[in-house]
């Protein structure tokens, strides 16, 4: 593993590299808004990405970084993680990139995709509406995506369950919006989306 500073227009992120032995593509992943890069769900998807072949990189957000709790507004959040992309682009000779995060981090790797270029996009408990709101839906950021998609949630996840679309599918897990229970299933799942998206690429 090995950590980069790279400097945003809102301070340093700092980005953990966890690089497989011929990667194929690298996948970018986010924290959720109050947590960070050790949640369960983030470190067993790094572990199966990298043995499946795919270089993966931990983002840690500016606000983060810092010392910061409290998240920063989406639009510092999508400008930060392009720059982010942007470097980690010429350092790894352009191969293809797969956007995704957990919560907070899988909406901004969704209103990403398109500006940076992203292939495919992987969503860890896609936050679809605050707790008892959902009325304040976000679907919007979801069905926004043009490439793949894929969303793995947990069945009695208080956010929500967002609706499967034409680009995007959904996998049910037992557990909520940590996805701690069931590990195994979420990377598995991940492991063969990756390489169903992927293989037309390489």
């Amino acid at each position: 593993m090995t950590a980069v500073e790279i400097d945003t227009e809102y301070g340093p992120a700092r980005v953990y590299l966890h690089c497989a032995e011929e990667g194929v593509a690298v996948l970018m992943l986010g924290h959720g808004a109050g947590g960070g890069l050790g949640a369960k769900d983030l470190v067993a998807v790094t572990r199966a990405a990298q043995a499946a072949g795919v270089h993966v990189a931990l983002v840690e957000q500016p606000y983060r970084v810092a010392g910061r709790r409290a998240p920063a507004p989406a639009n510092q959040l999508d400008t930060a993680w392009l720059t982010v992309a942007d470097e980690l682009s010429a350092r790894f000779d352009d191969l293809p990139f797969v956007f995704g995060g957990r919560s907070s981090g899988a909406r901004v790797a969704c209103r990403t995709a398109a500006a940076g270029q992203a292939v495919a996009v992987l969503c860890l408990a896609f936050p679809e509406h605050p707790p008892g709101k959902p009325e304040k839906s976000r679907q919007p950021e979801l069905d926004a995506v043009e490439v793949p998609v894929l969303v793995v949630q947990g069945e009695r996840d208080p956010f929500g369950r967002p609706a499967a679309g034409p680009h995007h599918e959904i996998v049910l897990v037992d557990g909520d919006h940590s996805l701690g229970k069931d590990l195994d299933t979420v990377s598995r799942a991940v492991t063969e989306w990756l390489s169903r998206v992927l293989r037309p690429l390489t």
